[in-house]
């Protein structure tokens, strides 16, 4: 037989071993163990797993080497699961083992991370009589940190009797993988003060523990103490670990020195490099570094393409992203490897193509949790929120726990769309499900804030333990997006006190509350606060504060504000426009309009408002015709009820009251109280009642909830001593359950 072991080594193909295998079958040497054992090993190492099965089902009595080396086979070929049912069927038939069958088995454990199979394994061992083997040990402790169960291998390796680099290394990759970076370079401490020689095995995983804990002077010197002793110079894993490290450390420079002064440019050391650029937002550098290393004819993996995907959907660069999709199919790359499919669907979601994402999305048979975030938050961006809410569901009939992501991106959504009772729900599911986190906590405070249940969202903002700055952001912009603008200026105060970080969104909610109340000094003190905490100019800050002063009364100092900012959205410019036409200066506002539009500035719905409302209090009937026309045939806008009840006022002011009824009934949808009510003004400006009469059905007949438009319609009849149409009108209100609101006024004091 041993004439025949060279020939085992010769046979590189499946073919030369199937006649080889033949061979042995017609000289009865098949029947020798030795041979069977390694026609088996020959079968798994050219990919042929089920050739190697059936050449050891057909052998009488296979003794456990025989088994064992089957075992490893299965492990070798990332068959974890079938290596498992194997060891097993081995059990029922043999009840003496040899210690090389458990590290095999203890592998396929780790690899499924079956912790209970692990810990049935472990106690035959101990039975077995191999506790104490020093291949086994370590082995266990690989098992035991793979799978998560820390203390049962830092008790197996405390116990060991023979520490040596493996061993040390194990328990070190234990630690670091399991989140405890700074315990496993403790480890590594204790390992060099022990005298044990350290390997490049060793020095990857402390390369990778300094780089997830952002230790950059650690880092440095490992890398030191790597060149001084010359360690694994020939090793491109360690090489491409120490890219890795420096692009977590957000050194790009020393990242790619490393990178180009490596021997070894390994398919890892590139997919390093292009991870490190998209890290740092270097995406790119990325693509270029990609680019090279195709010209270089280094064959990108899963892992590669899955970073360079990344790199377009960061850019938005769709048409590249396109190219590489179909590279990627072209070379039948397995899409369902490293969430290759998963960048795919984000790169198209970010893209604005949802419908490409959706495609890719439906075809995945086995669909990754990510996957689901990804596409839940693309249509959530994209203003999709009901689409969002529904792909949420349908993840939770499938029997999927959402995450802290998904969980943030389906409460966001229902806060938009005010799907309050989808929101609890999904607030039930939290409670039941997970434990206290910081950004579902804030999803749940903005939810809630957005469907206007303040008590809901103050009761959990009260219950948050830890409350960062966004958490505070979300309870303050809460109460000041639904009126409650004191409790929100009274949170900021709070925050003020404790001495509180605050970032732009901070100040940009309070100068909004005191927009509200007409808080002019309050709004002057966070705006010296906003200069004094150094806070960066910022454009929604600024139109912020223009707000405010202009709807507090301060033109002056709105201006200013306006004429020192760098950059203006359509948002400023609507705010100096409406601040000057609020308090009568209509040809400041016209003027700020024509500027606006001669520096090719598109007006919007909001603008028109503001110009319209401005031509209506100083009667520029002429000019709020343009206006409104322009913005129907020149800017594309359909002009709503608010637009139409500005132009019956407008018409109406003027006296044409004719005019103001052929706009209402031109009109694409019913008037409401607003709209009639400008005509009802009108009427009593210039006492017209028999205008009145001739339109009173319409007047009279129209169900609207706003006591403001029948309380002016009943003291313009009374006016004009038309007694039963304002009984009529009385009654009316009654029938609908309407009161009357009373006005009132603000000032502040101290």
């Amino acid at each position: 037989m041993t004439l025949y072991m060279p020939l085992f080594k010769a046979c590189s193909t499946l073919r030369s071993l199937t006649l080889l295998h033949a061979h042995l079958l017609v000289s009865g040497l098949h029947k020798d163990p030795l041979a069977s054992t390694k026609l088996i090993e020959s079968y798994s190492q050219t990919g042929d797993v089920q050739s190697s099965r059936l050449v050891f089902d057909t052998f009488p009595n296979p003794d456990s080497f025989m088994w064992g080396v089957l075992i490893k086979c299965h492990v070798w070929d990332g068959l974890f699961q079938e290596a498992i049912y194997v060891y097993q069927s081995m059990l029922e038939r043999l009840c003496k083992l040899n210690k090389f069958i458990f590290p095999s088995v203890l592998r396929a454990c780790s690899a499924i991370n079956d912790l209970r199979m692990g810990r049935r394994v472990h106690t035959r061992i101990v039975k077995s009589g191999f506790e104490f083997d020093h291949v086994v040990e370590t082995s266990l402790v690989s098992m035991y940190g793979e799978t998560g169960c820390l203390c049962c291998a830092r008790k197996i390796f405390n116990e060991m009797s023979e520490r040596d680099v493996v061993s040390w290394s194990s328990i070190i990759s234990t630690y670091v993988q399991n989140g405890f970076a700074s315990e496993g370079l403790g480890m590594f401490r204790k390992m060099v003060g022990e005298g044990v020689e350290v390997d490049s095995v060793t020095m990857l995983t402390v390369a990778e523990a300094c780089g997830d804990l952002g230790l950059y002077r650690v880092g440095k010197s490992s890398h030191g103490y790597i060149m001084r002793r010359n360690i694994g110079s020939d090793n491109g894993a360690l090489g491409s670990s120490l890219v890795a490290m420096y692009g977590k450390f957000g050194d790009s420079y020393s990242a790619e020195r490393m990178f180009r002064s490596s021997v070894c440019q390994s398919v890892t050391a590139w997919t390093a490099m292009i991870s490190c650029y998209n890290q740092n937002g270097y995406y790119s550098e990325a693509l270029g570094t990609f680019v090279e290393m195709l010209e270089c004819k280094v064959e990108p993996n899963s892992v590669t393409y899955m970073n360079v995907v990344c790199s377009c959907a960061r850019l938005g660069w769709l048409r590249e992203g396109k190219s590489i999709h179909g590279f990627v199919i072209r070379n039948n790359v397995d899409l369902d490897r490293d969430y290759l499919r998963s960048s795919l669907i984000d790169l198209y979601a970010n893209c604005g193509h949802l419908r490409y994402s959706r495609q890719i999305f439906d075809t995945t048979e086995e669909k990754h949790l990510v996957s689901w975030n990804i596409l839940i938050s693309g249509y959530a961006r994209e203003e999709m929120e009901e689409e969002a809410v529904s792909l949420f569901v349908q993840m939770l009939i499938q029997g999927i726990l959402p995450d802290s992501f998904a969980l943030a991106s389906a409460l966001s959504a229902c806060g938009i769309i005010g799907v309050s009772e989808m929101g609890c729900q999904i607030h039930c599911l939290i409670i039941k499900t997970y434990l206290p986190n910081e950004f579902v906590e804030n999803a749940l405070i903005d939810m809630y804030s957005k469907c206007g249940f303040m008590n809901s969202a103050f009761g959990i903002f009260h219950d948050t333990r830890e409350k960062g700055v966004v958490t505070w952001n979300s309870m303050i912009c809460g109460f000041s997006q639904n009126g409650y603008s004191k409790e929100a200026l009274s949170l900021f105060d709070e925050m003020y006190a404790k001495n509180l970080d605050m970032d732009e969104v901070t100040f940009l909610s309070v100068i909004q509350a005191c927009s509200n109340l007409g808080f002019i000094d309050k709004g002057k003190w966070i705006h010296h606060k906003v200069i004094t905490f150094g806070v960066k100019k910022d454009m929604y800050i600024d139109t912020a504060l223009t707000n405010m002063y202009a709807r507090c009364g301060d033109l002056k100092m709105a201006r200013k504000v306006f004429d020192n900012m760098t950059a203006r959205s359509i948002v400023s410019w609507s705010s100096m426009i409406g601040g000057y036409a609020m308090h009568g200066y209509i040809d400041e506002s016209i003027s700020i309009f024509n500027r606006m539009v001669e520096l090719g500035i598109k007006p919007n719905d909001v603008t028109f408002m503001n110009i319209l409302s401005a031509c209506s209090h100083a009667g520029y009937v002429e000019k709020g015709k343009f206006y409104f026309n322009s913005m129907v045939k020149d800017s594309g806008i359909t002009p709503n009820s608010e637009h139409y009840a500005c132009l019956v006022d407008l018409l109406s002011r003027c006296g044409d009251l004719n005019g103001a009824y052929e706009v209402i009934n031109s009109m694409p949808f019913p008037a409401d109280a607003s709209i009639w009510g400008a005509l009802v003004n009108g009427c009593r400006i210039h006492h017209r009642l028999d205008f009145l009469n001739s339109i009173k059905t319409d007047l009279v007949n129209m169900d609207a909830e706003d006591s403001g438009y029948y309380k002016l319609l009943s003291n313009v009849y009374a006016e004009g001593g038309k007694w039963n149409e304002f009984m009529m009108v009385k009654s009316k209100m009654k029938s609908l359950a309407l009161k009357n609101v009373h006005g009132y006024s603000m000032i502040e004091i101290e």
